[in-house]
């Protein structure tokens, strides 16, 4: 599907539709969207796949062969040690499991509707891998990945990242006048009628008052009918993935293809699943920083020069060097999620307090 403009008038609610490929179209202040869907198989005691892999492109293998990838993992599926600087990760894990190893010493497994959120600042080393722990059963894994860019007066601060629990996540539940219901996860930004969000990083652009930066996932159960509310900042830009289901109304526009849209964001506008299937969204939102983005590969700051300087600081420091053992750390067997910070705090979901130990 092609970029197709159309009128900005208060009765077109779609600005312009492009086709979902394998990386989603962005606006300021993002940078980046990926849907990771994959039907991996049961696990072997490595944790990889209990079938052979030697047919794939190892290192590189983004082909989807049999509904799956390895990506950059050789026996794990998953992306090993890399660098960042200059902008923020933020990791919504919709089913499996995600283990996370940095350079801080930082760990963490997480998923089922978890979400990390990595401050990059001046530089992390991070891996993302996919442990299979099933190994009678398939391990599927479903994710997005968004890469929100940080202003240059934060594109230096200290990296960390801040752990958002599916338990702890706010949610809107709304049954339309027909009873059917529409569920709106609500990952950063306030929507009305649900409870407030869980605080971003203290550096994130999404922490800036105005900034009105919103991440929210939708549901529409078939039939469903629901008022996205208006974008509350002036000059915030917004785009709806539709990425599941097979009919959704916006306004007076009707949609039978998934597309990436962006929206007039100053305008309530009623959403219709039209189809028989449940209809999923995901919204990114925001106010544009507005400044010069200069990008090489994980590197993303304002000037060419930056940039230069983030390759050497690199290969220099190794943004802190790699204190684990091999460049893709799993974290055992064990399925409980956890956070291990790295003051030692660790973090798990089924509490509210924090504790000092090893895991």
């Amino acid at each position: 599907m092609p970029s197709t403009p159309v009128s900005l008038s208060a009765a077109q609610p779609i600005v312009q539709a492009q086709a979902l490929g394998p990386l989603w179209p962005t606006m300021d202040p993002f940078l980046f969207c990926a849907h990771h869907d994959d039907a991996y198989p049961a696990g072997n005691t490595a944790f990889g796949p209990a079938v052979p892999i030697d047919d794939r492109q190892i290192g590189s293998d983004f082909s989807r062969k049999d509904g799956w990838s390895m990506y950059h993992g050789d026996t794990v599926p998953g992306f090993p040690g890399h660098p960042h600087r200059g902008f923020e990760t933020v990791t919504l894990v919709r089913k499996g499991l995600i283990d996370h190893s940095d350079s801080l010493g930082a760990a963490a497994r997480f998923g089922g509707g978890d979400v990390q959120w990595v401050t990059a600042g001046k530089g992390i080393v991070h891996s993302e891998m996919f442990p299979l722990l099933n190994a009678t059963e398939p391990n599927p894994l479903e994710l997005f990945q968004i890469w929100l860019n940080l202003p240059a007066k934060s594109k230096m601060v200290e990296p960390h990242f801040t752990m958002l629990w599916n338990e702890r996540i706010p949610r809107l539940a709304h049954r339309d006048e027909a009873g059917r219901l529409t569920t709106v996860t609500v990952v950063a930004g306030a929507l009305p009628g649900a409870a407030e969000p869980l605080a971003p990083p203290p550096e994130s652009w999404a922490a800036q008052p105005d900034a009105d930066v919103a991440i929210w996932t939708l549901h529409l159960e078939p039939g469903a009918r629901w008022v996205l509310p208006a974008a509350r900042g002036q000059g915030t830009r917004r785009m709806l993935y539709f990425f599941a289901g097979d009919g959704l109304r916006i306004g007076p526009q009707h949609l039978g293809e998934h597309a990436a849209l962006e929206l007039v964001a100053g305008q309530d506008w009623a959403l219709e699943n039209t189809g028989t299937q449940a209809v999923e969204c995901l919204l990114l939102q925001g106010r544009p920083i507005g400044e010069p983005v200069a990008q090489y590969g994980p590197f993303v700051m304002n000037t060419q020069a930056e940039i230069m300087q983030a390759m050497q600081d690199y290969r220099r420091t190794q943004f802190g060097g790699w204190p684990w053992p091999d460049d893709a750390p799993v974290h055992g067997r064990d399925p409980a999620r956890f956070a291990r910070h790295p003051d030692g705090r660790v973090e798990r979901p089924t509490t509210d307090v924090e504790t000092t130990g090893t895991i």
